[in-house]
């Protein structure tokens, strides 16, 4: 998992009724932004994210040019997963900033939906991506990212 260091940041949108949470420390360096939208599809107690070798992360992924958040989702649940999506409403959103490994300083700042995944339409594109279920109980903590791990719980508090 990746730690992103303890100085954090969190807002309540009262506009939106949604959560912002920021993690990391900006430095003074120029940063890679990169903005995704993210599936978090909550079923029987269990969450459907992909296994990739880096470790779980939600269905979803960075917005192509001129796509919406919810064009994102469904082109990456496709890829990722072989399925179609019914994209549901905004969980919450999260940003940080760290140094990636390959990347350099990095910026990802993702929205977070809840929402299901309907019919089976094909095998997954993404050849190192694999979707699974996975009990929310085991899931919790285990994300490689730590702003999915928060989005994880703002999901679950949100089904009960």
């Amino acid at each position: 998992m990746l730690e992103l260091g303890a100085d954090s940041f969190w807002n309540w949108d009262v506009g939106k009724n949604l959560m912002h949470k920021i993690f990391g420390t900006k430095e003074n360096s120029d940063y890679v932004d990169r903005e995704g939208s993210y599936l978090i599809p909550v079923k029987d107690g269990r969450v459907g994210i992909v296994k990739t070798p880096k470790g779980f992360f939600f269905l979803g992924g960075g917005i192509e040019k001129c796509e919406s958040h919810i064009e994102c989702i469904k082109r990456e649940c496709l890829e990722e997963a072989g399925y179609e999506a019914t994209v549901g409403e905004e969980i919450c959103s999260a940003e940080s900033y760290f140094l990636h490994e390959t990347i350099g300083y990095f910026h990802p700042i993702q929205t977070y939906y809840a929402g299901s995944l309907t019919e089976k339409k094909s095998e997954p594109t993404d050849n190192d991506h694999k979707f699974m279920w996975i009990d929310c109980g085991e899931l919790r903590g285990k994300m490689y990212l730590e702003m999915q791990n928060w989005a994880l719980e703002r999901a679950l508090v949100q089904q009960e």
